[in-house]
C-alpha cells in the first residue's frame, strides 16, 4: 500500500512536493534534494507528517 507524503525545504519550511512511497519497505522519514521555488536553489527537503 502506497500512502501520499509530503515534503518540506528544510531552508524555508515551505511544503513544495507531493509524493507517493511504500512504507513497508521504506518504513523511515525520505529525504531528498529538490528544488524549492521559494528559495530559488536545490535544497534538502523532508518527509513532513
Amino acid at each position: 500500500m502506497r500512502t501520499r507524503i509530503t515534503l518540506a525545504c528544510t531552508e524555508c519550511k515551505q511544503r513544495n512536493y507531493n509524493m507517493t512511497k511504500d512504507k513497508k519497505t521504506h518504513p523511515e522519514r525520505m529525504e531528498t534534494k529538490k528544488y524549492c521555488r521559494f528559495c530559488k536553489t536545490h535544497t534538502l527537503h523532508k518527509e513532513t507528517k
